[in-house]
């Protein structure tokens, strides 16, 4: 069957066509060779974390509405059999698998329990799952890919990158015709109260880049929020944190929700392939 005469799928999920496909790997090349060419390596995360991981980072405290976890199926009784589409508690055992809603998460386990020897820049994609009131096909999906480029190190470090990714997003959705909006966002990761939650409200730790209302990309400032939940460190005789004397590590991070600009485009553009082309003479110019 021809791509464009494809069924309609359903709102929550997303099967992208080969043309559709083509476009959407070839931004992420974009935005990983941005990454690579700042020094980046890349790193490969599981779609799936223990809930311990997770919760590490308040995950289940501050967006327990968008979490989604999950377990394997109770057996004792024989095979479970689902009804009206779905399972019921009775047929799951203890949930200890969680989905994640964003990809840094990866990093920052990665280099858990470690000493930094110098600022490190690492890119990563995955998927990432929300349980959203609503979906929208493409821009809004309980399943979909984010890439994104994570600084950890000195805070100096961490706003440099963040600041030269600004320059590259704002460039690049200009050369693409895109109308981005650079908007303050609240912060997903820091609890409602305390210092960190302070902070962001005197100074917005998070922008948004928006199409309209959507957000297909952002740049994170996290402080030193990881650092301590996985006790990352910085090598001695760096900076320390005020508040404790523990030389945390500082993390950042650029965000692309992928099927978003692939949204974007195709209204942009009328077709994928148009805009890849687009996407290609775009990227030619911003580096």
């Amino acid at each position: 069957m021809a791509a464009d005469s494809a069924p309609a799928r359903r709102a929550d999920v997303a099967i992208l066509d080969p043309d559709q496909t083509d476009l959407l790997r070839e931004l992420d090349g974009v935005f990983t060779g941005w990454g690579r060419a700042a020094g980046a390596r890349e790193i490969l995360p599981p779609p799936v974390y223990p809930v311990a991981d997770l919760e590490k980072f308040d995950v289940y405290t501050n967006f327990p509405h968008l979490a989604l976890v999950a377990a394997p199926l109770e057996l004792a009784d024989g095979p479970a059999k689902p009804a009206d589409g779905g399972f019921t508690p009775a047929d799951l055992k203890q949930a200890r698998l969680g989905l994640p809603h964003a990809t840094c998460f990866g990093a920052y386990l990665f280099y858990e329990d470690t000493e930094l020897a110098a600022d490190t820049l690492v890119t990563l994609v995955n998927r990432c799952f929300r349980n959203e009131d609503h979906y929208t096909p493409l821009r809004r999906l309980v399943s979909f890919q984010m890439r994104e480029i994570v600084a950890l190190g000195s805070f100096e470090h961490t706003q440099q990158v963040l600041a030269a990714f600004t320059e590259r997003i704002t460039a690049f959705g200009d050369a693409l015709g895109l109308r981005l909006n650079r908007v303050a966002a609240a912060d997903p990761f820091f609890e409602s109260t305390g210092a960190r939650a302070l902070l962001s409200r005197l100074s917005p730790v998070k922008y948004e880049f928006q199409v309209e209302d959507l957000a297909i990309a952002s740049v994170n400032t996290h402080r030193n929020f990881f650092g301590e939940r996985c006790q990352i460190r910085l090598a001695a005789g760096q900076e320390t944190d005020a508040g404790t004397g523990e030389r945390y590590a500082y993390t950042s991070c650029v965000a692309f929700g992928l099927e978003r600009w692939l949204a974007v485009l195709l209204d942009v553009h009328g077709t994928a392939t148009a805009a890849l082309a687009a996407v290609r003479d775009a990227a030619a110019g911003v580096k």
